[in-house]
């Protein structure tokens, strides 16, 4: 796969999406730099757990890049597919869909063969008290996929739930930084890691590990988790005082783009925006946008989980949609009354408890 430059134009003159539809064209519209890339892509591209909050976006914007580069590849996506709606929708997109719990060992070993894998499966929520089904998920499954896709490339979304809280001062944690992880979900994202490590160091598999911490779209994220609780005239927790944000859609373009940059070793990326954002601030900034005052609840440590995304805005450029654009968008949908997602991130947790 050939790689693209790293030039990019920020989406500087796009209003705050109105309704939902305008929100899926916005995450699925692909950008000159991504359509180059993709343009260079040999083969399908399989995405594994394609039906959670990124999934179906993602396999819209690959397919719709897919169309504009011209290329015949195709984008496949795989999940239980608990609600038909989801995909209806990606098959009227194009996309080919594939129902299968990965679980299963029979239906894994009956999926379609790729030579470009992005996987998306995993289990965070709700882990409490589902300890046994969190690790099968996240360490389990990677296990067996690495062995059954070990000749493919392999994007693999990861957290940054698994590094330690450090000073928001300090510029964040970078890809050298020893993982720490707290709590069992935390704990079997390295697993999960661990696990397509182990297949690129038997087999040569080329992956791409995919730290991502917090994207955001206007119905869910962590800029939307403020905004509701100053909706509701609840003050907000400063348990962790800074988190990073990033716009889901350029999560997705990253993700796709990435598989230029699977190896082996694996690479490991950090994939958030450029701020290390203050959660005071943000609150703030969401408040006089939203006609509240804002309360404040839980000031603690000093320390957060945020990341240094340097590395991977050198390779792939700086995301298109930027922190004042999220802001204003987030306050807009929330103002309007726009659909939200019952999909809290939690992000003030610092025991690892979800």
């Amino acid at each position: 796969m050939k790689r693209g430059t790293v030039s990019s134009h920020h989406r500087t003159d796009v209003g705050p999406p109105r309704d939902e539809g305008e929100l899926e064209l916005l995450l699925t519209t692909p950008s000159p730099r991504l359509i180059q890339d993709v343009a260079s892509i040999d083969g399908d591209i399989l995405v594994l757990g394609a039906g959670g909050k990124m999934g179906p976006s993602l396999c819209g914007l690959a397919a719709q890049a897919m169309r504009a580069a011209g290329t015949q590849s195709r984008v496949v996506a795989v999940s239980r597919f608990s609600d038909a709606a989801v995909r209806g929708d990606l098959e009227s997109r194009g996309v080919r869909t594939v129902v299968a719990d990965l679980l299963d060992d029979e239906q894994l070993s009956g999926l379609p063969d790729a030579p470009n894998i992005i996987y998306m499966a995993g289990r965070k929520f709700g882990t409490l008290g589902q300890e046994h089904h969190t690790w099968a998920m996240n360490a389990y499954v990677p296990a067996r996929v690495g062995r059954r896709y070990r000749h493919a490339r392999i994007v693999v979304f990861s957290s940054g739930n698994l590094y330690p809280f450090v000073d928001p001062g300090s510029g964040g944690v970078t890809e050298a930084t020893a993982p720490a992880p707290v709590g069992e979900y935390a704990q079997s994202c390295l697993a999960r890691e661990r696990a397509f490590e182990h297949v690129s160091s038997v087999h040569g598999t080329h992956v791409a590990i995919f730290r991502l911490n917090y994207a955001v779209d206007m119905r869910y994220g962590v800029l939307s988790d403020i905004g509701r609780t100053l909706m509701r005239r609840e003050p907000v927790s400063l348990a962790v005082p800074a988190f990073n944000a990033v716009w889901q859609g350029d999560a997705n373009e990253y993700a796709i783009r990435a598989l230029g940059y699977c190896a082996s070793p694996p690479t490991v990326l950090n994939a958030t925006g450029p701020e290390t954002i203050s959660v005071r601030w943000a609150a703030e900034r969401l408040a006089e946008r939203l006609g509240v005052e804002p309360e404040f609840v839980d000031a603690g440590p000093q320390t957060a989980l945020v990341a240094n995304a340097s590395v991977i805005h050198s390779l792939l450029g700086y995301p298109l949609v930027t922190l004042h654009q999220m802001i204003d968008w987030t306050a807009a949908w929330l103002a309007a009354g726009g659909p939200l997602w019952d999909r809290p991130t939690k992000f003030h947790i610092r025991n690892g408890g979800y």
